[in-house]
């Protein structure tokens, strides 16, 4: 009786410590990242220096996805909490800022990059700040560089928490670099004159700039794959296709597919999903990029 006891308290004691703060069992740091793509990123940055959990499951629309109790209390716990900003975590924002307000430390990938914003002939003439010209791009993880930033100034917020990851950092850094330089040899092949992307939503802006493709419009005509497209717009996303030649629309998570596939039937343009918030199953950030870059240069060359 009495070694049942002790094995009784003796669990409920370590089952305290196991939830008090940001812990792990192994006693190492908890670093918390919104989202499946930006959180393989982190992960390889930190390497085993702390714990990397995501919230959101692989392939899960960041737009649209919302936490659970479980997924706000990892929040509250966390040693370091990895977000995207720019309103791209959007069931997810009150509780990121109640953990911040709370006095969790909170590392905001887009405060440390030069943001993009939707230029010229793609927003539209609307006081919808997710779809008018000059709205902030959200998607930042589509262009290797741009993360290569976030991951430079993840540094000195990881040391802050405890944790050294500065070989981690230097790694990760060199890897990114690498791989812009694979995805520039991948579309290398695509004409300029067929550099031209049809989207689901506007979420290929950064990979666009990066890379010298043109944006020709989107099925959702919004930087959130939540908003919804008119008859109007659709219609004229179509004259748009026709008049530029586009020979692809590509699909995402959220994209309404009949209306993809009718706009490809009335323009002879094929459909071809990419995997724009799903990561491969090496969970690599590298092979992400460069299964997008090669849909998107198999489509156009």
């Amino acid at each position: 009786m009495r070694t049942t006891r002790w094995m009784v308290v003796a669990a409920l004691t370590l089952a305290a410590c196991g939830s008090d703060g940001g812990s792990s069992e192994a006693d190492r740091p908890t670093v918390v990242v919104t989202y499946s793509v930006l959180g393989a990123v982190v992960r390889e940055a930190v390497g085993d220096a702390a714990d990397v959990v995501v919230l959101m499951p692989n392939g899960a629309d960041p737009h649209e996805w919302a936490p659970s109790a479980k997924d706000i209390a990892a929040l509250r716990n966390a040693d370091l909490v990895v977000r995207n900003g720019l309103d791209l975590e959007g069931g997810l924002l009150d509780a990121l800022d109640t953990a911040a307000a709370d006095g969790v430390p909170t590392f905001t990938a887009s405060e440390h990059v030069t943001i993009r914003r939707v230029g010229e002939g793609e927003g539209l003439p609307t006081d919808d700040p997710d779809q008018a010209v000059g709205a902030e791009d959200p998607h930042l993880w589509m262009d290797p560089l741009a993360l290569r930033d976030v991951v430079v100034a993840l540094g000195p917020a990881l040391s802050a928490a405890g944790i050294d990851a500065a070989d981690g950092i230097d790694a990760t850094v060199a890897d990114l670099e690498a791989v812009d330089a694979q995805v520039r040899e991948i579309v290398d092949r695509v004409p300029e004159d067929r550099r031209l992307l049809v989207t689901g939503h506007e979420s290929l802006g950064w990979f666009a700039d990066r890379y010298g493709f043109r944006l020709v419009g989107a099925i959702v005509p919004s930087l959130s794959s939540a908003a919804e497209a008119s008859s109007s717009e659709l219609a004229d996303l179509a004259d748009r296709v026709e008049q530029t030649g586009a020979v692809a629309i590509f699909t995402e998570t959220g994209t309404p597919e009949g209306l993809a596939e009718a706009i490809a039937d009335e323009t002879g343009a094929t459909t071809v999903e990419l995997p724009t918030v799903a990561l491969p199953d090496d969970g690599s950030y590298a092979s992400f990029i460069v299964a997008n870059a090669t849909l998107i240069a198999d489509a156009l060359d």
